[in-house]
């Protein structure tokens, strides 16, 4: 990769008198040649912008092999992350160098794509540089949502194994979790040391999953490669492979797991806190502003956002109200939502029903998405069931981005099957799939001349607030025509309402686990058991479910915006390609781009 050139000048000694002479020294004259060739050699701050994006995208693959692999790239399949201590004070160092690099650059010279990028490469270094400040460390290096215990299954999913030397380099890679458990367990000792300990909420479910992702290492998700060894590779080297992954699975993996099961059983949890809120870690209240922030991407107080989720509450509760309506249920919204989360014919006993049902919605989703958008994806998305440990504590369905050699996939969660709803299938579809996340990612990944941070990088705001955005569109797809399907919808931007509330009244308003979840049961038709994963995620990830609802509106708005400037002018898949095109940005930044869209399209053509 091309690094960071520094700019230099060529500078010429100048030529003087002889001895003795009376003659005033002459000035020298610069050779002309040899001065064009040194401006023509100083790189452009366009080229010094390309350099430093790809050095730093670089570090970040060799540093996060694990979402390197998830990328496509393999060179680092041999490795997992570094989590000692030294290693999160070098990435410190690290984001300081590169924020210190980019203030190098005069930023008025950029092309206008490249201020775009450059703009969006600096908030996101000062981000990273203030969240070092207050806890130069990982805060949460696990959780019942994240940690070794999902993405190890996870990992390996994603890896290729076609050759002999992929299988050696899996089985480097479980060779590494010995290390890598040593690492978390140092990060969770100095948050205890110095106060950034989780609450239970957040971590009391891990122990069982990681005695789960132990127990069936061999015959689960981690020795799957092992059981599949494909015929092309040599029998002799079969047998090897066979032989060698159970063992490196029982003799390195297991043990590393069940060191960090016990670590966390008889000292972590016993010592985590039985405060919920951001407030009651060090710094806390700052530590809870700079999550909303880099969660919203919004200059917002949590205040705002309680206020304006109220308001959206306020709001849908009369719109399913009037859907229930459409049902012909003649009882009361409590009732209703009763009814709507037991009656057995609104449920699928077989999981293979499921995702047939949800293969037909998206086929249908595919064949509508052109009326709105001028670019759509080639790239098919598959739909499979979840495996691994844990599905029981994940939601109903995730996006899983795919690769060169790996499709993305649409992946449902067939467990727990009572409380997967037909009437939440259409939205989660449009979600999760098309025209959301699937469309979304695989349109920034594919546009080569953004430097790659961009193409395939995250921001909640933008990402999850075009998703939900994007399940406003079901009537315009000719979606939502059924009652409760209409319902279902409305359920779930209520849902996303719900959590600005709830999200902010837990970290600044006092709340209680429980108060969080009686206003979630009151407000949703989820399963109770969902919403009680919903607010131990919310405590566990400060900030993190602000950015779906706000980022929907501030996409609404914008869209609003556009339609009001321009009249008849206004076109729909031109504007879903002004937002759709820059890959994830912040959602100022965006706006900036739709104003600039809207400038240019109201000047009378020449």
């Amino acid at each position: 990769m091309r690094k960071l050139i520094a700019s230099c000048v060529l500078m010429l000694a100048p030529l003087h008198a002889g001895a003795g002479q009376a003659a005033a020294p002459e000035r020298s004259v610069p050779d002309k040649p040899a001065a064009e060739r040194a401006a023509a050699e100083r790189p452009t701050p366009d080229q010094q912008a390309r350099a430093l994006f790809d050095s730093d995208w670089e570090w970040r693959l060799q540093n996060q092999p694990e979402y390197a692999t998830s990328l496509g790239d393999y060179r680092y399949d041999t490795l997992l992350s570094d989590t000692t201590l030294a290693a999160s004070r070098a990435a410190n160092a690290h984001q300081r160098k590169m924020l210190e690099q980019a203030g190098q650059i005069e930023r008025d010279r950029l092309s206008p794509q490249q201020q775009l990028s450059y703009d969006l490469f600096v908030w996101e270094k000062q981000q990273a540089v203030k969240a070092a400040a207050l806890y130069p460390f990982q805060a949460q290096p696990i959780s019942a949502y994240a940690g070794i215990h999902v993405t190890l299954a996870q990992v390996a999913a994603q890896m290729p194994f076609a050759t002999e030397n992929d299988y050696r380099n899996y089985l480097a890679r479980l060779d590494a979790v010995p290390a890598h458990v040593s690492g978390l367990i140092e990060q969770l000792r100095e948050g205890m040391r110095s106060g950034w300990v989780a609450p239970k909420a957040a971590v009391r479910g891990v122990p069982p999953m990681l005695r789960q992702l132990r127990e069936n290492a061999v015959d689960g998700a981690l020795g799957l490669p092992f059981r599949q060894i494909p015929a092309t590779i040599d029998k002799p080297v079969r047998d090897a492979l066979a032989l060698a992954g159970p063992v490196m699975l029982r003799n390195r993996v297991a043990p590393a797991l069940q060191e960090l099961e016990d670590f966390l059983r008889n000292e972590y949890v016993p010592g985590a806190r039985d405060s919920i809120a951001a407030s009651a870690l060090p710094s806390g209240l700052d530590y809870y502003l700079l999550a909303v922030a880099r969660q919203t991407t919004v200059d917002m107080a949590p205040a705002a956002i309680h206020a304006l989720g109220l308001k959206e509450v306020a709001r849908l509760r009369g719109e399913m109200t009037a859907a229930i309506a459409r049902t012909g249920f003649s009882g009361s919204f409590a009732q209703f939502i009763a009814f709507a989360k037991t009656d057995p014919r609104l449920f699928y006993t077989s999981g293979d029903a499921l995702l047939a049902r949800y293969r037909r919605i998206i086929a249908r989703a595919g064949a509508a998405v052109p009326k709105l958008f001028a670019a759509v994806p080639a790239q098919e998305v598959l739909v499979k069931a979840a495996t691994g440990p844990g599905t029981e504590k994940q939601g109903a369905a995730w996006y899983e981005a795919g690769s060169a050699d790996r499709p993305a996939a649409f992946v449902v969660n067939t467990s727990l099957m009572e409380t997967r709803p037909m009437w939440e299938m259409e939205t989660l579809a449009l979600h999760e799939a098309l025209p959301g996340h699937h469309l979304q990612v695989v349109r920034a990944a594919g546009i080569a001349d953004l430097p790659a941070f961009r193409r395939h990088g995250w921001h909640a705001a933008y990402g999850e607030g075009w998703a939900l955005y994007a399940e406003t569109l079901g009537p315009e797809l000719g979606f939502y025509k059924d009652a409760f399907s209409a319902f279902g919808h409305l359920n779930a931007e209520m849902f996303r309402a719900v959590r600005l509330v709830v999200d902010t009244g837990i970290h600044t308003q006092g709340w209680t686990r429980q108060q969080a979840l009686d206003y979630m049961n009151a407000n949703t038709a989820n399963a109770p058991g969902d919403n009680e994963l919903e607010v131990d995620r919310y405590i566990a990830w400060p900030g993190q479910a602000l950015g779906y609802k706000v980022g929907q509106l501030k996409i609404r708005a914008l869209r609003d915006k556009a339609q009001a400037a321009l009249g008849e002018k206004f076109d729909i898949r031109r504007f879903h390609s002004v937002v759709l095109d820059n890959g994830p940005l912040t959602l100022a930044l965006l706006e900036q781009q739709v104003d600039a869209w809207i400038a240019a399209a109201r000047k009378p053509a020449s």
